[in-house]
């Protein structure tokens, strides 16, 4: 089974990587009450809940290694915090690595 594609970008205080394996987009789902496939579609049309984004910070602080209550801790003191389009800005790049692989947006010609 091929590795769970993850995303590193700078949040807090250190770069850290995000991914959501399949364990996580299931507590994703669970936690935000919407499937992934709906979930990504508003976050593409910028149609996002506050608490979808950081709970996909979150989760994908959770499936790129960090252990959940400083996951958890990292989301309250930083991500909470943040102006809504810089928490998008974090959040986006998560589920899209969980929906089309590493570096989406290379990969479909973008950049």
């Amino acid at each position: 089974m091929p590795d769970t594609p993850s995303h590193v970008a700078f949040f807090g205080d250190a770069e850290k990587t995000f991914a959501l394996p399949p364990a996580m987009i299931l507590e994703l789902e669970r936690v935000t009450n919407a499937g992934i496939g709906g979930l990504s579609r508003r976050f593409f049309a910028g149609e996002f809940r506050h608490r979808e984004l950081l709970e996909t910070v979150r989760l994908g602080l959770i499936g790129g290694g960090e252990n959940p209550e400083e996951a958890a801790a990292l989301v309250a003191t930083y991500a909470a915090t943040m102006p809504v389009m810089q928490l998008y800005a974090l959040a986006l790049p998560i589920i899209e690595t969980a929906m089309f692989g590493a570096n989406p947006t290379k990969k479909r010609g973008k950049r």
